[in-house]
């Protein structure tokens, strides 16, 4: 399958279980794999036939750096939900949401989810 991909972009956003993440915010860095038909696009050059990733970039910004969420798996679901909604091509997608600061301790990079979804034709 053909794939759009998004790479390590970074909001900030107040999703967290702890008060103080609701509060003072964090960094969240997300990666997007949209699998979609692009063979069209690219014989036509044609923008309707494809996914606009400068769209879908604001859709992303606008629900990371909108209502706060206490999990990030609920971030990434509402993403995956929202690009369905919106990219009628859209077949499956692949987020990852990454919290590169969480206020947990230990020695770590950073902590993240990742979900594939596939559209629901029902």
């Amino acid at each position: 399958m053909d794939k759009i991909l998004l790479n390590r972009i970074e909001f900030y956003g107040f999703h967290g279980v702890f008060p103080e993440e609701k509060k003072l915010g964090q960094r969240f860095i997300i990666d997007l794999e949209l699998e979609t038909p692009l063979e069209t696009a690219g014989k036509t050059d044609d923008m309707n036939d494809s996914i606009d990733y400068g769209e879908v970039y604001g859709i992303v910004k606008e629900i990371v750096e909108g209502e706060p969420k206490d999990l990030i798996e609920a971030v990434a679901e509402t993403m995956a939900a929202t690009l369905f909604q919106m990219f009628k091509t859209l077949e499956a997608c692949r987020i990852k949401v990454t919290k590169p600061d969480p206020p947990i301790q230990g020695h770590y990079e950073s902590v993240a989810v990742e979900i594939y979804r596939e559209r629901n034709n029902e």
